[in-house]
């Protein structure tokens, strides 16, 4: 066997290995985000929303009853879950009850 041939073998050996690893590479399904998801049960409404830093996933949980929100958040470097804020949705809503929404173009006032 002469060198060229050699060549040609072990070239042809690693186009069929970057080849079959550029199929499985781009077979893989993209990352699924469950960002929109709601349930509720008792008086607590669970959702899933995502933030605009680090391309997170926040976990809302909402207490009706006493009118509460607490947003967990998953901390990769120590893999757990933390709770990230707590607001009280009764201070938030007297916050807010004198003033209007302000309208869009096109739509009217509620």
């Amino acid at each position: 066997m002469d060198t060229r041939n050699l060549t040609i073998g072990i070239l042809s050996t690693t186009a069929t290995i970057l080849f079959v690893g550029l199929l499985l590479v781009s077979t893989q399904p993209p990352a699924v985000y469950a960002s929109g998801l709601t349930t509720s049960t008792g008086p607590y409404t669970i959702t899933v929303g995502s933030a605009s830093t680090n391309d997170e996933e926040l976990l809302y949980v909402i207490h009706g009853a006493k009118e509460r929100m607490i947003i967990y958040g998953f901390d990769a470097g120590r893999k757990s879950i933390e709770i990230m804020d707590s607001i009280d949705l009764k201070e938030m809503r007297s916050a807010t009850a004198g003033t209007t929404p302000p309208t869009q173009p096109g739509r009217r006032k509620p």
